[in-house]
């Protein structure tokens, strides 16, 4: 990783870092503060994810940001590094499927208990960005934009996000000519138009592309989904409806 700072700009960079330890801060008399965050929210396919990440108090890693802040290239780098550093960690998913059957609010709030409750620690407080997650007795601090302010919120959306990239590169390999591992499953252009032509498929949301496609193929692609396997990745919860060929590559 480029990481050669040296002089004022490392100099500015640990100051950026410090200022986004003030929640950490505040509530230092906390021993095991967690992060979460999600991604995947928006999209017209896929799952929504959600990070759950406990760092340790004197963790130092540079560059650490919202991850829509960051490329491709340093999620990535960011996304080992939590993991190697951070006292526990956890990512977890809602498909699809179940996006559909109880709306992607709810979904997100699911994934995020299944991150919670994933951890091999314990967490003492939360630190969530911009809500409060029902269902969870451990206290909670809700912070807009959390992931630009919270060096820990940054940590589980970055873990969010890269998890949900690669679940996206699997599934373009699977589903292919929708351009997944390009756009993610986000509505653009270009998969707006793949889902016009080819239909939906398995990890398309019913419930984010009426507009887009007839009932009955979206009927059609319920029945798909019902099909997928599950996995379970180790240490960290359960994949919901993903392929054997994914499994290998998101651990």
């Amino acid at each position: 990783m480029a990481r050669e700072l040296k002089g004022e700009r490392l100099k500015k960079e640990l100051a950026r870092l410090e200022a986004m330890k003030a929640y950490e801060k505040e509530y230092e008399d906390y021993t095991l503060i967690c992060g979460i965050d999600e991604a995947g929210r928006g999209p017209l396919a896929g799952p929504v994810t959600a990070g759950a990440v406990i760092l340790p108090k004197d963790c130092q890693i540079l560059y650490l940001n919202d991850s829509k802040k960051l490329s491709e290239k340093r999620r990535e780098e960011l996304f080992l590094e939590i993991k190697e550093k951070a006292v526990s960690w956890c990512v977890g998913t809602a498909s699809p499927a179940r996006i559909d059957e109880i709306n992607i609010l709810q979904a997100t709030y699911e994934a995020m208990r299944e991150a919670i409750w994933g951890l091999s620690a314990v967490p003492e407080i939360l630190l969530n960005d911009a809500v409060q997650i029902p269902k969870v007795e451990i206290p909670q601090v809700s912070i807009i934009k959390g992931d630009a302010k919270s060096v820990s919120i940054a940590a589980a959306s970055i873990l969010a996000k890269v998890t949900r990239d690669h679940m996206m590169a699997e599934y373009d390999e699977i589903y292919p000519g929708y351009g997944f591992a390009k756009h993610k499953g986000y509505g653009t252009a270009a998969h707006i138009q793949a889902l016009k032509e080819l239909g939906p498929c398995p990890i398309h949301r019913r419930s984010f592309i009426k507009n887009f496609v007839a009932e009955e193929e979206k009927q059609a692609a319920v029945m798909k989904m019902q099909r997928l396997p599950f996995f379970k990745v180790k240490g960290c919860g359960f994949w919901k409806r993903i392929s054997a060929a994914a499994k290998g590559r998101l651990t």
